[in-house]
């Protein structure tokens, strides 16, 4: 019969795990005022890419108009990839020159 592991091992093992474990890194998603892109564009972009709110989606919009920038959203970074890639395609399909970037947080 196969000798069963001692309860040692077995915390040694859980323990070496739970060191492997760690969250993933996280970004801040940013869209960036400019003097073209409607604001009418940005609430649009911001309900259909991120899901906002009217009411949200207005209150980034007001962000990036008055301050220059708003954060969208913090993701990992294949979404917040994912996402930044989807603004820059709607920008660049109604010609707007609408600037999208992701930061580590």
């Amino acid at each position: 019969m196969p000798e069963e592991p001692t309860s040692g091992v077995l915390e040694d093992v859980h323990e070496q795990v739970e060191e492997e474990l760690k969250e993933p890194t996280q970004y801040r998603v940013l869209i960036h005022n400019d003097h073209y892109t409607t604001m009418e564009f940005v609430i649009e972009v911001l309900m259909v890419v991120f899901h906002k709110t009217v009411i949200d989606a207005t209150k980034i919009m007001l962000d990036v108009h008055r301050k220059g920038q708003g954060e969208v959203g913090v993701y990992t970074y294949d979404i917040a990839l994912t996402r930044v890639m989807r603004v820059r395609k709607m920008a660049r399909e109604r010609e707007f020159p609408l600037k999208c970037t992701m930061e580590e947080v």
